[in-house]
């Protein structure tokens, strides 16, 4: 299989990740026989310290004509001063647009291995497999009127909540559909007892189940959910939810499973998906060799499962990393206060751990 990647390291550790992440995609379509022409472009702060935008016109050309997208991390304190219209992040919100990608999932998945750099106790969290599912493209992100005017000898802020009837359907059908590839269970989120959005939210989502009669079905509010994450996490499969509850409960998932730097994200549905970490571009830490690869990894794993249904290729990286996990081998992030047994590597040498154990399939 031949397949075209954007490639688009980002700022701070996304430049270190990514370069992981590339060798691991090189090292499998080595084994597979397969072939990716990647093209690196810039995006978020280093574009706009080249050429004064987040998203210049020749990424965003780039990312629409290849199959899928490949990003690092944006932002960074260097650029926090700057008007929001044209941070860093825009990139990600323009992205995501232009390229029509509503879905992101966000897999939770506790490694046997890690099971105590969780911060929760291992009887509560023991078995954790979850995926959030965000709607990305409506909600309060999008809605309109917005910004900030003047009122009364001050200034309002103003968002808006809004969603519609085909942005809730495919948002949910999604959700089915990966729920019963899954244990066929769905969670929708919402806030209806106060909401208006989120009372439409549950008459779609209870509408759209009665295509799935196999998925058990049921409807939590957002704090109950937030609550319930913690107190009994394995309770879930497939979460489904709006734009910024899925923000918010997709970071408290990550942390169940110890650190943010293992997760991997996807967003779909368009003709391009977009692979990216669910971690920022932890500038504290930067260029220092101490940055976890494995979510750049494993976004790798999940372009080629989703972008190219090349399942038995993520399978082997995502098996590799387990691998790795199960000999001891830790970046800082997962390296536990006593070491037992336990060796802390750098970004580059967690890289190439994993690697081994994928040429180990060939």
């Amino acid at each position: 299989m031949k397949m075209n990647i954007a490639v688009l390291p980002g700022d701070g550790i996304g430049v270190e990740v990514m370069e992981e992440g590339g060798k691991t995609l090189e090292t499998v379509c080595n084994v597979f026989g397969h072939h990716a022409e990647t093209e690196t472009a810039l995006v978020g702060g280093a574009a706009i310290d080249a050429s004064g935008e987040p998203l210049p016109p020749e990424t965003l050309d780039l990312c629409k004509k290849s199959d899928a997208v490949l990003l690092g991390a944006v932002g960074g304190p260097k650029w926090d001063e700057m008007d929001y219209s044209v941070r860093p992040e825009r990139a990600i919100i323009g992205l995501r647009g232009e390229l029509g990608l509503y879905a992101n999932l966000r897999p939770a998945h506790l490694y046997p291995s890690l099971i105590d750099a969780s911060t929760l106790k291992r009887e509560v969290v023991e078995g954790v497999d979850i995926m959030v599912l965000r709607e990305l493209t409506g909600g309060i992100y999008f809605g309109e009127p917005k910004g900030i005017e003047e009122y009364q000898g001050g200034q309002r802020g103003v968002n808006t909540l809004v969603y519609t009837t085909p942005e809730i359907e495919r948002i949910a059908r999604t959700g089915f559909e990966i729920a019963m590839k899954r244990r066929k269970k769905l969670t929708s989120v919402d806030k209806a007892n106060i909401l208006e959005s989120s009372e439409l939210w549950r008459k779609v989502v209870n509408g759209v189940s009665a295509e799935f009669p196999e998925v058990e079905v049921n409807h939590l509010y957002v704090d109950n959910c937030a609550m319930q994450l913690i107190r009994d996490p394995r309770q879930f499969d497939v979460i489904v939810t709006g734009n910024m509850f899925g923000d918010i409960l997709s970071d408290e998932a990550a942390m169940l499973t110890g650190s943010i730097g293992m997760l991997p994200s996807a967003s779909l549905g368009g003709d391009v998906g977009l692979y990216e970490p669910v971690h920022g571009t932890a500038p504290d830490i930067a260029g220092q060799g101490k940055a976890n690869p494995i979510a750049m990894i494993n976004s790798v794993a999940m372009m080629l499962r989703y972008s190219f249904n090349l399942s038995n290729e993520a399978e082997v990286i995502e098996n590799a990393v387990s691998s790795v996990l199960d000999k001891g081998y830790r970046t800082p992030d997962i390296m536990p206060r006593e070491a037992g047994g336990c060796k802390q590597v750098s970004t580059s040498e967690m890289g190439r751990l994993i690697i081994a154990e994928v040429e180990k399939a060939g």
